[in-house]
């Protein structure tokens, strides 16, 4: 039978490079999901109340990124575009690849928070006089949010799991470190050992702070 010790001895000497790979995991997240909200909200106004032409542009794109596989994103726009003229960094490419991901993701999210807006809400904006974009900040937005944050809030806890995969380009990220220390102490059971547990923290933690920012922010009533 094969003997097997553990010895995290040399995981817990390296934490401080796992708590750098956990900051950049965080800060890639957060930014890609920043950016693809604002990107989300274009596409969603798009698919509800733009231009035929606007809308097949927003819809094929959000079929293109839904149906193919986010590592082969990843690889084409760090191994694809310099074919092109246009050469990124692993973290730029990384962030790139996570925006127009949840990009596409959250566009139909906020689609459906928008359309579950009753059409008496919009007329009555519109007879207050109130202009279509007025009328989509104020009456439709906000109301919207409320209804699709807790799905946005899944899909960010998602998009920082799912960006271990941005590993494969040396990103810099927690599955990057961890992998790295894995090859040079071969203690590769212990480390992602730990990193499991550190994605785990991560999740609970964030979910947590969602919990309280939805308490703080939606507690206003329901018109429902």
């Amino acid at each position: 039978m094969l003997e097997f010790e553990l010895n995290f001895a040399p995981v817990f000497a390296s934490y401080e490079l796992l708590l750098q790979g956990a900051w950049m995991t965080i800060q890639l997240s957060a930014s890609a999901m920043a950016i693809g909200l604002v990107l989300a909200v274009l596409g969603a106004w798009a698919k509800t109340s733009g231009p035929n032409f606007l809308r097949g542009v927003v819809s094929g794109y959000v079929e293109i990124i839904r149906n193919t596989p986010f590592l082969v994103q990843i690889f084409f726009i760090y191994f694809g575009l310099p074919s092109l003229g246009l050469k990124l960094d692993p973290y730029s490419a990384a962030l790139l690849a996570m925006v127009i991901n949840v990009g596409a993701y959250a566009t139909e999210i906020i689609r459906a928070g928008i359309e579950s807006i009753h059409k008496g809400q919009l007329e009555a904006g519109y007879a207050l006089g109130l202009k279509p974009r007025q009328n989509f900040r104020y009456v439709v937005l906000k109301p919207a949010l409320r209804t699709v944050y807790p799905a946005l809030t899944s899909q960010f806890i998602f998009l920082m799991l799912t960006s271990s995969v941005v590993s494969v380009i040396s990103a810099g990220d927690l599955t990057a470190v961890g992998s790295t220390i894995g090859s040079q102490t071969f203690a590769s059971f212990e480390v992602y050992f730990v990193i499991t547990a550190m994605y785990f923290v991560m999740s609970i933690g964030f979910s947590s702070l969602f919990s309280v920012i939805e308490r703080a922010a939606f507690r206003y009533p329901s018109n429902r």
